[in-house]
């Protein structure tokens, strides 16, 4: 069976940046790019018409930028998965687009391979941070949000710690950039139950989307390898 390729839009107003995200997205065949444009505004329109799987947009454009566009692609009730492009010192703006709706974040310097596993993930409905972005927008909280950096960790602790174990699970996952399907495989449930826990945890922590969650559980410390002390349990 063959499986249907992953439907792309591109919206960066610098040719050469879209020629080279062009570039590195064409070596994989299991995506195709539907369409192009360097302007925020048609990328709505286009979004509109072509429908695609994921919108790679710039997060500043001239005119309507990345974040408005994608604000308006929620408004609009599409259901294209939005995958934000950013550069350093962008971090305000990520914050905002976080808010926004984007599922998922990538700095224009990064590896190629980033932005190939970007694609896919929010194709298949999960949260994409690069590492350098999920470090970026910490310590931007850290820096500008109330209070001490420490006092910051320990309150996102405190969020975490009051989900069940088995939320913290599936929070660590969605941090690491999995799906709901490869979330239930990895745990051994059926993915009706991942979506379940998927919404009591952005009920519990007062966020609006998986990948503010993800930013939240980055600031925590809650990632692969690490745990949260306290909690009920399931």
């Amino acid at each position: 069976m063959t499986t249907a390729p992953i439907r792309v839009l591109l919206a960066d107003d610098e040719p050469m940046i879209r020629a080279g995200l062009r570039a590195v997205l064409t070596t994989d065949p299991g995506i195709e790019i539907v369409a192009e444009t360097g302007d925020g505004r048609e990328a709505v329109e286009l979004v509109r018409r072509h429908r695609p799987d994921v919108a790679v947009l710039d997060i500043r454009m001239p005119g309507t930028d990345g974040i408005t566009a994608a604000a308006e692609i929620r408004r609009n009730g599409l259901a294209s998965g939005v995958l934000m492009l950013t550069t350093f010192g962008e971090d305000d703006y990520i914050l905002r687009a976080l808010s926004g709706g984007a599922n998922g974040f990538l700095i224009k310097s990064g590896e190629p391979e980033e932005l190939l596993a970007g694609v896919h993930a929010v194709a298949a409905g999960a949260a994409y941070l690069s590492p350098k972005v999920a470090a970026r927008v910490v310590a931007h909280l850290a820096a500008t949000g109330a209070g001490r950096p420490a006092d910051r960790r320990a309150g996102a602790r405190e969020q975490v710690a009051a989900l069940t174990t088995r939320e913290r699970d599936v929070l660590t996952l969605i941090a690491a950039g999995l799906s709901n399907g490869r979330i239930a495989r990895r745990l051994g449930v059926v993915e009706g139950t991942v979506k379940a826990h998927v919404s009591s945890i952005l009920a519990r922590l007062g966020v609006a989307n998986r990948a503010a969650a993800a930013v939240l559980a980055h600031e925590a410390g809650l990632t692969l390898g690490a745990t949260c002390a306290g909690g009920p349990r399931d």
